[in-house]
């Protein structure tokens, strides 16, 4: 029980860590734009070099993301417990009875018809 918590912990973490990242890197759209017009066609397609810093956080982090996230699935197989949402509920006490539809109401048959 205390593993699924320390691991739920690490997960949502990584989970932010990994969010912050994503979005402290710059986008690459600008380097593939550059290309068509000319200048810069080598930092699109060529060899992309060292890796900075950033993208080697986003890829750590996306691995243990993964792991956390199969482990807790794991874990979540493997508890046991009700497999259905109604199989704690209590039946009720009283039988239910089906419906039944109302009767129209009817005109007892000894009254004389009325005259206006």
């Amino acid at each position: 029980m205390w593993v699924t918590i320390l691991i739920t912990i690490v997960h949502v973490f990584v989970c932010f860590f990994l969010i912050a990242v994503v979005l402290l890197q710059s986008g690459k759209s600008g380097d593939l734009a550059a290309a068509f017009g000319g200048q810069g066609s080598q930092t699109a397609f060529g060899p992309r070099g060292a890796a900075s810093v950033l993208s080697r956080a986003t890829t750590w982090s996306a691995i243990i993301f993964m792991v956390t996230s199969i482990t807790l699935s794991i874990f979540a197989a493997r508890r046991s417990g009700p497999t259905s949402v109604l199989s704690g509920v209590k039946p009720s006490q009283t039988k239910s009875q089906p419906a039944t539809p109302a009767a129209p109401p009817t005109v007892p048959q000894n009254q004389a018809p009325t005259q206006k």
